[in-house]
């Protein structure tokens, strides 16, 4: 273990696609903390950053198994990346204090994500269409797997992991797997499901 850990990320990173799964757990362990630590000062709550960070680790362990990291810049640079995107994301999606302005106007039309998020006709339809596919595909997954991801829209790993009787890291592992499982399938069908 040692050995790995005189790696550098890049290194680590190629013998992770190569199968070597000691590899992608030494790259948590470098850099879990910087990553939680960005996320639980960014959303100030310690559950919600518990569940964005499995979150983005599941789409680290997705793109770099679908070779989607490139040698081309900093490791650590890629994967702050994703993680900030994946809060802007979150900030999108969220129900709640949809519009953040210092102004003293009513009307804010800079902060206002309804309106900064739309998107044209012909867009809303190839989501719609992609959309109508993901769910073919979420129905041919195994039922330990289809249940935690429809499961997970609603609640944290936590809360799968009691209403399923299971531990926390076998509820992750089922997300995991069905996030795989979708993707081949989806490469199997010529689905594209970049995000």
């Amino acid at each position: 273990m040692k050995q790995l850990r005189e790696l550098a990320d890049e290194q680590l990173v190629s013998l992770y696609q190569k199968g070597n799964n000691n590899a992608f757990d030494t790259l948590l362990k470098r850099y879990q903390q910087k990553v939680f630590s960005y996320l639980l000062y960014s959303v100030k709550n310690q559950e919600l950053a518990e569940d964005l960070f499995q979150d983005v680790f599941i789409k680290i362990v997705v793109r770099i198994k679908n070779r989607q990291y490139a040698e081309n810049g900093k490791f650590s640079s890629w994967m702050m990346r994703i993680v900030h995107n994946h809060l802007i994301d979150y900030y999108r999606t969220c129900p709640t204090d949809r519009v953040i302005s210092n102004d003293e106007s009513e009307i804010d039309l800079f902060n206002n994500a309804d309106i900064a998020v739309n998107e044209n006709r012909e867009q809303e339809m190839i989501d719609q269409q992609t959309l109508t596919e993901v769910k073919g595909l979420i129905a041919l997954l195994p039922d330990a797997q289809r249940e935690v991801l429809l499961m997970r829209v609603y609640v944290s790993f936590k809360e799968i992991a009691e209403k399923t009787n299971c531990s926390i890291n076998t509820a992750l592992g089922r997300m995991r797997y069905a996030i795989l499982n979708l993707r081949h399938m989806a490469y199997e069908r010529g689905i594209s499901m970049a995000s």
